[in-house]
């Protein structure tokens, strides 16, 4: 039988989760010409590598002596943090990475957490050892307190340290070591961990802990072997997520394993491997496979409850179908239902009485990268201002909060404390090093929607704003939002520059000359706090009358562009985002100007 390791990845955002992985996999697996050129070689995903985050969890294996190490790469940001959970139930170890720079940051201590709780001894990586500002002895210690803090026992504080530069493919047992390659974190792993342990003998028993979708075999399961052997074509007994009551019979169909970056399928596999499964149409997160002779499950798998909601209604704009493939009602439920076979993270609900769906999940980036992969897929959808979603505990109103870290200018800290004042934020700690502010924050999520721009606007963009999920607490009261209102078109027709100059003072334009706009559409920012309505599209009228120094080039100032993000956090209740596969739009929920103006006298 295999000596099988399992590690998971595991840091902040921007950390170098991906950049080791490429690392190891460099050294210790046959890669073609073209991946030993590329990097961040497990985040496959267009939009992963736009951004440069990790999204979804991804495995791989390396061998290394007579190893198998399965390797699983995970999501840094707080969004996604649901699936690091999982994921640390399915593996031996981890290894920690910490910046030597930034040290502990809130993720930090939600994976750690997440670790110590399965009784894993970390490994902890200090990347980044080349940085010219680097502080390894104080990110050591601020390591070790989170640990002390966490309630760590005696074997996990004898933490084995590695330093490294993972970008360069480099490990070190100490700082002054010669080491060339990643050989030292590699000899770490199997000296501090034992392989997995068991029995042939042992009945069957799996837990799933992801999912994957084929467009030919349909949902997979993918878990660790937790006892015995798995065989193709072998009956087994499925437990509805360690519902006992809730068994019924089914086969094994196909088995996968890793090999390297492939996926490789097997007539068999043992018990500390982990493996992708085809088995049942209807498997999910939570479900326990076993020997039907022997049905016992383990102990469930929660799935973290959404914190936002937004709603995906069918685009209704004048411009609708003139770029997208997929309109209609029936299209965006069969992308959603689509979806729902892997975003375990993820709830649909219908909507009475308008074509669209409730869609509620873990925060702005979960839903909006969703809405990013619709668009380039060819759907068209409107899309509602992102709303919180609350609870009653014990008869008290109670909603979602966050932790925000930011490092700032000292300059800005003033700024930054007011700002998040008046969106209920409480300070939590505040120290100053160099010139620069750390603070920590507890605001409501509410709040936070909408802040990113004026963060950016307001540290002139040099500071840097982290957030992670805190939890529920008391409802924080109303909140203002956007402090200024909307230019907004009361034409059909081609944006005008003569129009657009005219109206550059009344507030900040987010179109260009030639763009063309409908009734309703939201073209700038005004100046103030309500809403202006204006036409873009009046031209300068033409006389054969000409005077000296009346037709001299109209310059104007580059418009305002959103991203998907921004936008979503920008509009506010009576407003939509238009999505389609080549613009995103601004519009009010009515775009007739009479109808609008008469529904806000009713208000």
């Amino acid at each position: 039988m295999e000596k099988i390791i399992n590690i998971a990845v595991v840091a902040h955002v921007d950390v170098g989760k991906s950049t080791l992985v490429d690392a190891l996999l460099k050294q210790n697996v046959a890669l073609n010409k073209e991946e030993e050129n590329e990097t961040q070689i497990m985040d496959s995903n267009d939009l992963e590598r736009e951004r440069g985050i990790t999204i979804y969890s991804k495995n791989c294996s390396i061998r290394y002596k007579d190893y198998k190490i399965n390797i699983v790469d995970t999501p840094g940001h707080a969004d996604f943090s649901s699936e690091v959970e999982r994921i640390i139930k399915t593996v031996d170890t981890v290894i920690l990475l910490v910046d030597s720079k930034e040290g502990v940051m809130p993720q930090t201590r939600f994976v750690l957490e997440q670790a110590l709780k399965q009784n894993l001894n970390p490994i902890l990586f200090i990347n980044k050892i080349d940085k010219k500002d680097a502080r390894i002895d104080d990110v050591i210690n601020e390591t070790f307190d989170l640990f002390v803090e966490l309630n760590a026992n005696d074997e996990q504080l004898d933490f084995p340290i590695i330093y490294g530069i993972a970008k360069e493919g480099i490990a070190k047992y100490e700082l002054d070591d010669t080491s060339t390659d990643i050989t030292p974190l590699l000899e770490t792993i199997i000296k501090h961990t034992k392989p997995y342990e068991g029995l042939e003998t042992d009945p069957l028993q799996i837990q799933i802990s992801s999912l994957e979708y084929d467009d030919y075999l349909g949902r997979l399961g993918i878990g660790r072997i937790t006892k015995g052997i798995m065989k193709k074509n072998m009956p087994v007994a499925i437990i509805k997520n360690s519902d006992e009551n809730n068994i019924h019979n089914s086969k094994i169909t196909r088995i996968y394993t890793n090999e390297g970056l492939t996926k490789k399928e097997q007539e068999t596999a043992q018990y500390g491997d982990i493996v992708i499964v085809q088995v049942d149409p209807d498997i999910s997160i939570g479900d326990t496979i076993c020997d039907p002779a022997n049905p016992k499950a383990l102990p469930p798998i929660i799935i973290e409850e959404p914190t936002l909601s937004m709603n995906f209604l069918v685009n209704s704009s004048p411009f609708a179908g003139r770029s997208g493939k997929f309109l209609t009602n029936r299209h965006i439920k069969e992308r959603l239902d689509k979806e729902l076979e892997t975003n375990v993270g993820l709830k649909v609900e219908t909507l009475n009485g308008i074509d669209g769906y409730k869609v509620s999940g873990r925060g702005e980036l979960h839903l909006s990268i969703l809405l990013e992969k619709m668009r380039r897929e060819g759907y068209e959808l409107s899309v509602s201002k992102p709303v919180v979603l609350t609870k009653e505990i014990n008869g008290i109103k109670q909603e979602p909060y966050e932790i925000v870290t930011i490092n700032c200018k000292d300059i800005y800290q003033g700024t930054v404390i007011n700002d998040l004042n008046e969106r209920k934020g409480n300070l939590i700690s505040l120290t100053n090093v160099d010139g620069y502010t750390k603070m920590e924050f507890s605001v409501p999520t509410r709040g936070l929607i909408g802040y990113r721009q004026n963060f950016i606007t307001n540290t002139k963009g040099e500071g840097i704003m982290v957030r992670s999920f805190k939890g529920y607490d008391k409802y924080a009261g109303p909140i203002q939002r956007r402090k200024n209102g909307v230019l907004v078109s009361i034409e059909n027709g081609k944006a005008m520059a003569f129009s657009l100059f005219n109206l550059s003072d009344r507030g900040t334009l987010i179109i260009s000359p030639a763009t063309e706009v409908y009734e309703g559409m939201i073209i700038g920012i005004n100046n103030r706090d309500n809403d202006l309505d204006v036409n873009p599209c009046k031209n300068k009228n033409l006389t054969n009358t000409r005077a000296s120094g009346t037709d001299e080039a109209l310059t104007l100032v580059t418009p305002k562009t959103f991203t998907l993000e921004e936008a979503l956090e920008f509009i506010e209740d009576d407003e939509y985002v238009e999505i389609t596969p080549d613009a995103i739009r601004l519009r009010k929920k009515i775009l007739d100007t009479k109808e609008r103006f008469r529904q806000k006298g009713k208000m």
